[in-house]
């Protein structure tokens, strides 16, 4: 059984910061824990705009607090985002998130990642 509170995690190698200090990422599962998936609670602060294509991954987002705006950069959608929104990159879907206020999610990545990950310059994580 894996128990963790958010204070074990602050101070940790899942511990992260993102987006040039827009966004932080507190990861409870890592590869290391043997679960085979990733469990987030990411903060991403009001006014960040950031491109993201998970080439290696697959990612879904529950909203619980804020606000913001989901495009999908394929197909030019564009969607809202609120608490008790949720929404998956099931096929690897290059995307922009911009926040209208300070937003809050939390986050489920597979394959896990292995704590420390930053975004490349395609905003995609590597597949370690």
């Amino acid at each position: 059984m894996i128990v963790k509170t958010i204070d074990d995690v602050k101070g940790s190698k899942g511990d992260t910061t993102l987006s040039g200090g827009k966004a932080r990422t507190l990861r409870f599962l890592l590869r290391d824990d043997g679960v085979g998936f990733t469990v987030s609670d990411i903060t991403v602060e009001r006014g960040s705009d950031k491109v993201l294509w998970y080439k290696n991954h697959i990612e879904a987002n529950y909203v619980i607090e804020g606000e913001g705006t989901l495009e999908d950069l394929t197909t030019g959608k564009l969607y809202n985002l609120k608490p008790g929104t949720m929404y998956v990159l099931d096929k690897h879907d290059r995307h922009r998130l911009r926040t209208t206020t300070r937003m809050r999610l939390i986050c489920v990545f597979t394959p896990a990642l292995v704590g420390g990950e930053t975004h490349d310059e395609e905003g995609s994580y590597p597949l370690l």
